[in-house]
């Protein structure tokens, strides 16, 4: 499919001229005035309109306003017999590719257009991939439905567009970086860098030169001079994870930028200012390490701006089945695998798990589940010890093993021993009798008694 040009010029021979040198290479429609483009711009769209600047009625610029509010915004070329600096500033300001004076050269309309069109696909896949961003990182990537979930999010969309300092806490494995990554995507920094250092990972020498940078000579190994992670982050967003690892010294560093926007390099002199959104996170009550003295107060202070607190996933298991259907999905997508399904049982199973990993370990138990079963569903008797004990215990603190009873009571122990045998006969009614030392009638008026341990298919 040929790309589509409008012509709009109110000088006939013109537009019709152009019309016939450009209808080889395009789909070629001409207008008379700017109304009649307006007109036709309503009902298709154009990759290029080629305008008249001076015409009857509106003006070319009034069209290129027209042209780039439009969803399907095409490139814009000016052209006029009246060309001027002045004007091709202004037609430049207004969103034009481009500028060109009557009589129009057609080598060079021809060499503009191409430059045209690959602006305009440009455009388009820059778009494409915000969108996609948008969608692995914004809020639809934040899976559940719980309160306190949509407490967060509510929250973050309440402070992404702001340039506010951000601390988040939380449990190792709650979605820390995903939720840094949506406050980015929800921010006007979108279109800038968004960096990550995860501080417990370096040491403190190393730690110091990868956030500030540093100069040639400034130490035994530095050979050139190294751009830092918060140059690297100017005009964007940089997430510091596990902030209360960082030592004294660089605690003073980071507090002097807080306070100046603005660092200096190891080993220089030279005071570099940087717009920088800082977003911190860490697994610690940074308050208590503060009072411990392990964290200077004013940094506290400073990075506590907006404070942000993510719920581990035992209080919000409402969405683990939300978090379990998206995980199995995506593997089992990543590896061109069949989809793999939970019965009812297993579900129950692993709701009343607590997850002490939060979603790392979620993730995790989907991603093996995926790969190891190639397919088809997971039963409760399929499942790992250590979530049938939690499920048995009624705490998910169990951690593999046969669990231990917790209750001297012999209503509790005989449940959990007739659970137990149930699961091990894989919900044969009959063996789990003969495990249990007891007739099939007996365990059929047990069961009756006590639904909730019924794991069978009957």
């Amino acid at each position: 499919m040929l790309p589509s040009v409008l012509i709009v010029d109110d000088e006939k021979h013109t537009r019709e001229g152009l019309q016939q040198a450009l209808a080889e290479n395009y789909e070629v429609t001409v207008a008379a005035g700017a109304d009649e483009a307006f007109n036709l711009m309503e009902v298709q769209p154009f990759d290029v309109v080629l305008t008249d600047l001076r015409m009857p009625g509106k003006s070319g610029l009034k069209l290129i306003d027209k042209a780039l509010s439009l969803s399907n915004k095409p490139a814009v070329l000016m052209m006029t017999a009246y060309g001027s600096i002045d004007i091709a500033v202004e037609a430049m300001k207004r969103g034009a590719v481009d500028f060109l004076t009557k009589p129009v050269n057609l080598e060079r309309l021809e060499v503009l257009i191409q430059r045209a069109l690959k602006s305009k696909t440009l455009e388009v896949e820059v778009s494409r991939l915000h969108e996609r961003l948008d969608e692995k990182f914004g809020f639809e990537a934040i899976i559940g439905n719980s309160p306190q979930i949509q407490q967060v999010v509510n929250q973050v969309r309440l402070f992404a567009p702001s340039k506010a300092t951000v601390l988040i806490e939380g449990e190792s494995g709650t979605g820390k970086e995903l939720i840094v990554q949506a406050i980015h995507q929800a921010s006007p920094r979108t279109r800038g860098p968004f960096i990550v250092v995860h501080c417990a990972a370096l040491s403190e020498t190393l730690l110091e030169s990868e956030l500030f940078g540093h100069e040639r000579g400034s130490f035994t190994g530095a050979t050139e001079r190294r751009i830092g992670r918060f140059e690297s982050a100017d005009g964007g967003t940089l997430f510091l994870d596990e902030i209360s690892e960082i030592s004294p010294a660089t605690q003073v560093k980071l507090l002097r930028f807080l306070e100046t926007k603005a660092i200096e390099r190891v080993g220089g002199s030279k005071s570099i200012v940087l717009d920088v959104r800082l977003v911190a996170a860490t697994n610690l009550n940074l308050e208590k390490q503060v009072r411990a003295g392990k964290f200077r107060e004013d940094l506290f202070f400073r990075l506590n701006v907006v404070r942000l607190v993510l719920p581990p996933l035992r209080e919000r298991t409402g969405d683990i089945p939300l978090l379990l259907a998206h995980y199995l999905k995506l593997f089992s997508e990543e590896n061109g695998l069949p989809l793999l399904t939970l019965e009812a049982g297993a579900l129950r199973t692993l709701e009343a798990y607590s997850w002490p990993g939060n979603i790392r370990e979620l993730r995790n138990f989907c991603e093996n589940a995926v790969v190891l079963r190639r397919g088809g569903s997971v039963s409760e008797f399929d499942l790992d010890p250590k979530f049938r004990n939690a499920a048995t215990l009624g705490d998910g603190s169990a951690q593999g093993g046969s669990a231990i009873p917790t209750s001297f009571s012999v209503e509790e122990n005989e449940k959990h021993l007739l659970r137990e045998a149930l699961i091990k006969a894989r919900g044969n009614r009959t063996q789990a009798a003969q495990l249990m030392g007891i007739s099939r009638r007996t365990l059929h008026r047990k069961l009756s008694q006590w639904p909730e341990l019924d794991v069978t298919d009957k």
